[in-house]
């Protein structure tokens, strides 16, 4: 009796039992998966903004040798991570680069535009003003339409 019970319990798994292991497996998956995606744009825009606070530091720091922002040399950053490119102009209609000898070199406004429509856009100006936004739009240098910039536009928020 000993050598059946042992025969009939040791023939592998049912297919009851892995239909319920793969269930339960796909619905960890299907909560996980989403979960870090999430978290990985967050730590993405983390970075980015990162980034773009070492920039406004190194401007300020170019700004108190010179005297002006004009001739700031770093005018664009790519980042591979999230696909995001950090522009540097001067904070004018015109979005005169720095390097440029139309920049009026008494404003800076950092924009950091992404090719993934889940990340974030971000832009920052030498007023302290920091705004962000899915839509690359809401963080462009039109001010909405004012003339001047000092509350973020619509669809953006404010970032710190």
């Amino acid at each position: 009796m000993s050598k059946y019970y042992n025969l009939k319990f040791n023939r592998g798994f049912t297919l009851i039992e892995l239909m319920v292991t793969l269930l339960t497996l796909a619905i960890l998956v299907a909560i996980a998966v989403p979960s870090y995606q999430s978290y990985a744009r967050r730590a993405t825009a983390s970075a980015v903004k990162s980034e773009i606070l070492k920039l406004a530091e190194r401007l300020e720091q170019h700004k108190s040798r010179n005297f002006t922002y004009r001739g700031f040399t770093t005018t664009s950053v790519t980042l591979t991570r999230g696909g995001y490119t950090i522009q540097i102009t001067d904070d004018t209609t015109a979005g005169n680069l720095l390097t440029s000898s139309a920049a009026n070199g008494q404003t800076w406004m950092i924009r950091a535009t992404t090719t993934d429509s889940r990340n974030l856009n971000f832009i920052a100006k030498n007023s302290g003003l920091r705004c962000q936004s899915l839509t690359a739009t809401a963080v462009d240098n039109d001010c909405g339409g004012t003339t001047t910039c000092n509350t973020c536009e619509a669809n953006s928020e404010s970032w710190q």
